[in-house]
């Protein structure tokens, strides 16, 4: 059975292949992620595609693109999904792996568009208690560095700050430790899914439609 991951750039979908790997039920061939057209970015991340392709290539795996427009409305974003999973499908993809841990209406959206194409969602992660699981995944060595806050959760400071220890001791009561409910979205720099650490540099922090957005940029000195 042939698998790609639905790859958001972050921790939680990093993970979600690292652990698919390590249980061996699917053949991962590949990873699937949608980038704005306008910024060449990583939808909601804001991870720059040249970020994008430095992981790809330390995770071993063939990208395959879904670009979408700024704004982007449902009808758009469906179609252009499921064009991409009509390919792959036809190249012998069985399985999409998502990295979501416990919203109910996500997995349903996931599963509900999947099934009629006759693909199959896995969720690795699934209802992992998430403070046990982002305290598991800085312990394995995922370095992940924080790229959009929602400051109406999460101060703006936290953008640009590492997924540590103190960060995790320092997230405000109430907000989620993976960032689940959309308090915060990450690059994963480092990790047992990668070959190499990417090494990066920090950019500008910028406020843009409502959220705060901490720029991630790879060193030109990166095998």
């Amino acid at each position: 059975m042939k698998a790609v991951v639905a790859w958001s750039s972050g921790k939680d979908s990093a993970y979600a292949l690292h652990v698919a790997r390590e249980n061996g039920e699917v053949e991962i061939v590949g990873a699937l992620t949608t980038l704005t057209e306008p910024f060449e970015r990583v939808s909601m991340h804001g991870v720059r595609e040249a970020l994008l392709d430095r992981q790809m290539a330390e995770a071993d795996l063939t990208c395959t693109k879904v670009r979408i427009p700024s704004p982007c409305s449902n009808e758009i974003y469906d179609a252009r999904m499921a064009a991409a999973m009509e390919t792959l499908k036809a190249e012998g993809v069985t399985h999409v792996i998502f990295g979501d841990l416990f919203l109910e209406d996500i997995r349903a959206y996931r599963e509900e568009r999947l099934t009629p194409l006759g693909v199959t969602s896995l969720f690795p992660l699934w209802q992992r208690d998430t403070t046990e699981l982002a305290r598991e995944m800085v312990s394995s060595g995922v370095r992940a560095i924080v790229t959009c806050v929602d400051p109406r959760v999460l101060p703006a400071s936290f953008a640009g700050r590492v997924v540590d220890a103190a960060f995790l001791a320092d997230l405000p009561e109430g907000v989620d430790p993976c960032g689940e409910n959309g308090e915060f979205h990450t690059v994963v720099v480092e990790g047992p899914m990668f070959r190499h650490p990417i090494e990066v540099e920090r950019g500008e922090v910028v406020e843009r439609g409502g959220f705060v957005f901490a720029d991630v940029i790879p060193t030109a000195n990166t095998p």
